[in-house]
């Protein structure tokens, strides 16, 4: 939930609905009313709707209609006393972030357009032609733009990407007052992560600490000499980002791949920590809303693990009670499974973190079918969580592993930039390392191993077969890039250049040819059975990767194994504008193909 003018509002879909409903009540405890029901928007359930944001008096709710799966939305705005629709839309686009004014007077919003991202803002009433452009007229496609609003509805934080999650520009716009559009901080070959709470400035960077640290400033005077350090950066842990709620501050760290949530005061004194009984992940809820708000007692915050579901907590910020205000009922008996965090040798020594999560009852004897996931890019960490179908591959007797490569955040800057550009082999060799160290152990045999990725993890395991086909007993690559000489020139693919860098580069052209998916595949090599998954609407990475790349390896293998794509008609990426029946056939369908493939009996 999320409180606004003393309502609280949250999604919930119950077992038998293709989306979740939005709900509000006029209290903690009072009674629950529907909002807005996705279900009613259309017979075949191919049409979502999605918060997109709440006014700070709880009086507007905007939300977002896809037709399909694709990132382009209509956004529109709903009067939440009468349930009835106001007449301002924001015409279907990629928008990135829509802030209402503290009087409900107009609003901020982000769309990114064929010529680059741009700020704008509308007089709530107004027309799309009346829109005001307040930031980013000389932004490219390959920049990115995001913004928020402070809790008292003054500031509005402008973050600019000139090199995306590498280099941040920072500016304030005061929407309450006369100073315009002024600089933060620009120039600094880093990123930041910044929050306006009383009258205080918060900027969680990297900026010389490369795991992170926590600086202040006042904000009239917000600019770097006059920044203080508060929280410094630790040298085992990672800070992933800063909440504030009841004038205290919530650091959430990645340790040794861990997740860790520290409690501060706002001057930077430490206070305690949210504590739980197993390794999992604490997570915030709500893309636009915060952990919680600064001048509330109150704050919420969920947690999972591999095994164990979502669970959400309501904490009471001056007392430390945590109490459960609800728990998804998944029918998963977390008793009977381990999870254990091991560490193996890469290539060049590098000593990599994997999970694995298996049965109380493992036997150690190489026969046992594994499932190897990995990601490896874009600063993205991965800590344990709940993944229902990784919980049902689990039920059905497999083993699930999760491979911390570079690529990733789990050790701040440094472990990023180890695999991206021209060290994005390291992913590659970091996951056939994690392979070969489940196969020497005894965890599996390579004809009981399968590995999976999604999206940027898609071209990790596409690359990986390519390299090593011998290793694997399935592969299923969803939503991947496959052509890593042009995915530049399509959709999103621009914004994406600072991570793997793009063929116009000589040097880089090299590099990117020698891993490319679609580039790699061998005529008469042996490939191992393949799923290949993507999305006919996804408009972030262009379905033709994976079109191509499935002919390229159906055309190539000398194998009799399996070459298969599944192209959704109407799914976006990952999945999105599915419906919860698409979703879990897509799921039961993955998780066929593996113990079909790795000599299970076949799932039901």
């Amino acid at each position: 939930p999320i409180e606004r003018g003393g309502r609280y509002f949250y999604t919930k879909r119950s077992a038998d609905q293709e989306h979740a409903v939005w709900y509000y009540r006029q209290s903690l405890v009072g009674e629950e009313q529907v909002l807005l029901d996705p279900n009613t928007f259309s017979e075949d359930s191919s049409v979502v709707a999605s918060p997109a944001g709440l006014s700070s008096d709880g009086k507007i709710a905007m939300y977002g209609v896809r037709h399909g799966g694709t990132d382009e939305r209509e956004v529109r705005f709903r009067d939440v006393d009468s349930g009835e629709d106001l007449s301002d839309t924001l015409p279907e686009a990629r928008y990135i972030g829509v802030f209402l004014k503290s009087d409900n007077s107009g609003y901020f919003y982000v769309r990114h357009d064929a010529d680059g991202p741009r700020v704008y803002y509308r007089d709530m009433g107004s027309t799309p032609e009346d829109e005001q452009l307040i930031f980013g007229e000389q932004a490219t496609p390959d920049k990115y733009i995001g913004v928020s609003l402070s809790d008292d509805g003054h500031w509005l934080v402008v973050k600019y990407a000139q090199v995306f999650n590498i280099s941040e520009d920072i500016y304030l716009y005061d929407v309450a007052g006369n100073r315009g559009l002024f600089d933060v901080v620009t120039g600094i070959d880093a990123t930041f992560e910044v929050n306006v709470w009383g009258d205080h400035i918060y900027l969680m960077t990297n900026w010389d600490a490369p795991n992170g640290r926590l600086m202040v400033a006042e904000l009239q005077n917000p600019t770097p000499e006059n920044w203080d350090e508060i929280i410094p950066e630790r040298k085992n842990a990672v800070l992933q980002a800063v909440r504030g709620a009841g004038s205290r501050l919530f650091a959430k760290y990645i340790e040794n791949a861990q997740s860790r949530v520290r409690i501060f005061s706002a001057e930077g004194n430490e206070l305690g920590a949210l504590e739980f009984d197993t390794l999992g992940t604490v997570d915030y809820i709500w893309g636009f809303g915060p952990f919680g708000s600064w001048g509330k007692d109150e704050a919420f915050f969920t947690f999972s693990s591999f095994h164990v579901p979502t669970t959400i907590y309501r904490y009471e910020v001056s007392t430390g009670k945590k109490e459960v205000w609800a728990r998804v009922d998944a029918p998963v008996d977390s008793e009977k499974y381990v999870a254990e965090q091991i560490w193996f040798e890469s290539e060049d020594g590098t000593s990599v973190p994997m999970y694995i999560v298996r049965g109380n009852d493992l036997v150690k004897n190489g026969d046992n079918p594994v499932l190897l996931y990995g990601y490896g890019g874009f600063n993205v960490s991965f800590t344990p969580y709940f993944d229902p179908t990784a919980a049902a591959w689990l039920e059905s007797g497999g083993i699930y592993a999760l491979a911390n490569i570079r690529g990733g955040g789990e050790f701040g800057k440094r472990w990023h930039e180890a695999g991206m550009l021209m060290n994005k082999q390291n992913s590659f060799d970091d996951f056939i390392a994690a392979a070969e160290f489940l196969v020497s152990e005894g965890y599996s045999r390579k004809e009981k191993l399968a590995i999976k990725g999604h999206s940027n993890g898609g071209l990790l395991v596409a690359a990986v077969m390519n390299q090593r086909p011998d290793l694997f007993g399935a592969v299923i690559s969803t939503y991947g890039l496959m052509d890593m000489l042009r995915y530049h020139n399509f959709n999103a693919g621009a914004i994406w250049a600072s991570e793997y860098g793009t063929a116009d580069d000589s040097v880089l052209f090299k590099s990117l040819l020698e891993y490319s998916p679609y580039h790699n595949v061998k005529g008469g090599e042996s490939y191992p059975a393949v799923l290949f998954v993507t999305g006919n609407k996804d408009t972030r990475v262009a379905p033709p990767h994976v079109w191509k790349m499935a002919a390229m390896v159906q055309a190539s293998s000398a194998s009799a194994e399996p070459v298969l794509l599944r192209s959704w008609e109407t799914a976006g990426h990952g999945g999105g504008g599915l419906p919860l029946s698409k979703r879990i056939e897509s799921a039961a369908e993955e998780i066929n193909f593996l113990r079909w493939q790795l000599g299970m009996t076949r799932a039901d």
